[in-house]
C-alpha cells in the first residue's frame, strides 16, 4: 500500500502498472495514470486499518485516507483496498486487486 501511494506521489508509473493486474490495454492504463499524477499532488497517507497481509498471508486489506490537492484545493481519497500475492505464493509480490466497499 505504501509503495503504491509513494509511486503516485512520485509519478512512478511503471511501479503502479506492475502492481495492479488489469485486462485494460497497457497504453490506456499508462495514459490514465499519467493524467492522474499530473492533476493531483499527494500530500499524506493515513493507514486506518489492516486485516491480514502479513508475511505468511496470501491476501490482505488496507483501509486508508490519502490526502491530496488538485488545483490548490484539498481532497481526501478514502478506500478499503484488497491486495493479493502474485501467483498465489507467499513469496509473491503484493498486487492491488480492487477497492472494496467502505463500512462507515
Amino acid at each position: 500500500m505504501r509503495s503504491r501511494y509513494s509511486a503516485y506521489a512520485l509519478a512512478e508509473i511503471d511501479h503502479l502498472l506492475r502492481t495492479q493486474p488489469s485486462d485494460q490495454p497497457l497504453r490506456d492504463r499508462r495514459r490514465s495514470l499519467e493524467t492522474n499524477c499530473r492533476q493531483l499532488r499527494w500530500r499524506d497517507l493515513e493507514i486506518l486499518a489492516t486485516e491480514a497481509g502479513g508475511l505468511d498471508d496470501l491476501h490482505g486489506t488496507v483501509t486508508f485516507a490519502a490526502h491530496y490537492s488538485a488545483s490548490g484545493e484539498p481532497g481526501v481519497l478514502r478506500e478499503r483496498s484488497r491486495f493479493g500475492r502474485e501467483g498465489g505464493r507467499c513469496n509473491g509480490a503484493w498486487l492491488y486487486l480492487e477497492a472494496l466497499e467502505l463500512n462507515d
